[in-house]
């Protein structure tokens, strides 16, 4: 039966069972592959994704939570279409990425974090942005996420 989820703005019909994990759905059957699988049990956050501008890891949100229309699902994919947000533009001038696994996940949740919090502390990053990555580039999401949050306010000086 096909269930219709409102992805990024725009309506999708996916045929899956209602017991599918989100990720799966935006992967296999939707070909949404910038939403990464890390480790299933929501620990590490590269599946992070927005329902109703929350971010939530999507690996353990099964396809009937999210598949009345009325939910806002935003993927990476959603952020922006031309890789203009703050953020995204900030973490190349910052070169936060290395292996780039996470990144999306990260990216996600810092975004989260900066709709909910314009100006966020050290702490604030520290406790929204949880997101496991293996490189290590901790100090330099931090420092992308201060810059953008300048941007976003009009403060280039922070």
């Amino acid at each position: 039966m096909n269930k219709t989820l409102n992805i990024n703005g725009k309506p999708q019909e996916v045929d899956a069972d209602p017991a599918t994990p989100l990720l799966w759905v935006l992967r296999d059957h939707l070909g949404m592959t910038g939403t990464k699988f890390g480790c299933g049990i929501a620990q590490c956050g590269a599946c992070t994704v927005h329902i109703n501008g929350a971010a939530t890891r999507s690996c353990q949100v099964p396809l009937s939570a999210v598949s009345n229309g009325s939910v806002k699902i935003t993927t990476i994919e959603g952020l922006s279409l031309d890789s203009s947000h703050p953020l995204q533009k900030v973490w190349v001038d910052a070169n936060v990425p290395q292996c780039g696994y996470c990144q999306s996940g990260m990216l996600m949740a810092a975004a989260a974090l900066l709709k909910d919090k314009p100006r966020p502390t050290d702490a604030e990053i520290d406790a929204y942005v949880s997101n496991i990555c293996r490189c290590g580039t901790y100090v330099r999401v931090r420092a992308a996420i201060h810059k953008a949050a300048a941007m976003m306010n009009g403060s280039h000086h922070g």
